[in-house]
């Protein structure tokens, strides 16, 4: 007897590569920059959020989808900090967000009175690196607290990223870690990648990085 194989796992990355391609049409469409921010747990990628709404937030019209695996706690986090909707995706154990997410949340956000769009994605530097979901760009958030082989033990999310954060720059002086080492790694895996060095906690770097992020936007509101 004959035995066919399906590939099931390259038919779903096709449709999501699909959709990706489509909300990122939409996306471009409109004008608004979309950051696909990605990190190990406990990076400090949601009050990095955090800080960035509180700086932006009267300038920019920021929308926020965040991913979690179970609870919706980063989003509350989030949601006080700015008036707009921020939407939760409970992924109920999967390990990173996809398109066909975005895609639903999308249908809640008004592009037309957007400006830049941040997806938090599950805490995971695997699973997600292989998940297009129609980003500008991904942001890899990593911390001093974690260890400076980080981006060679992950290769895939730090080639795939464009930006990376390393974040808690602030414990530098309680840590053996060294940063241009770390750096060096990292430009190892990608020689393009755009630094930036921040703590959320005291707001070092934080400048550079909101700086960064009004210039993505084609044009500022303020208020």
């Amino acid at each position: 007897m004959t035995v066919r194989t399906i590939d099931v796992r390259e038919r779903v990355m096709t449709r999501n590569d699909e959709l990706a391609a489509d909300v990122r049409a939409r996306l471009a469409a409109a004008g608004v920059p979309s950051f696909n921010l990605v990190s190990s747990p406990g990076s400090g990628k949601t009050l990095l959020l955090e800080r960035t709404l509180e700086r932006l937030g009267d300038r920019l019209r920021i929308a926020v989808v965040t991913g979690d695996v179970q609870t919706q706690n980063d989003a509350d986090r989030l949601a006080a900090h700015t008036d707009r909707l921020v939407q939760a995706v409970v992924t109920n154990g999967a390990c990173h967000l996809d398109a066909r997410q975005v895609t639903s949340a999308l249908e809640a956000i008004d592009l037309e009175d957007t400006d830049l769009l941040f997806v938090e994605n599950v805490g995971n530097l695997v699973c997600p690196a292989s998940w297009d979901l129609g980003e500008t760009a991904k942001v890899v958030v990593f911390s001093v607290t974690e260890g400076e082989d980080k981006p060679v033990k992950y290769p895939k999310m730090f080639r795939m990223a464009r930006y990376a954060v390393l974040n808690k720059v602030d414990l530098l002086p309680y840590l053996d870690f060294d940063v241009d080492r770390a750096v060096a790694f990292a430009r190892e895996v990608n020689p393009d990648l755009r630094f930036f060095l921040t703590s959320a906690r005291t707001g070092e770097g934080l400048d550079e990085w909101t700086a960064f992020l009004q210039s993505q936007v084609p044009s500022t509101v303020t208020t």
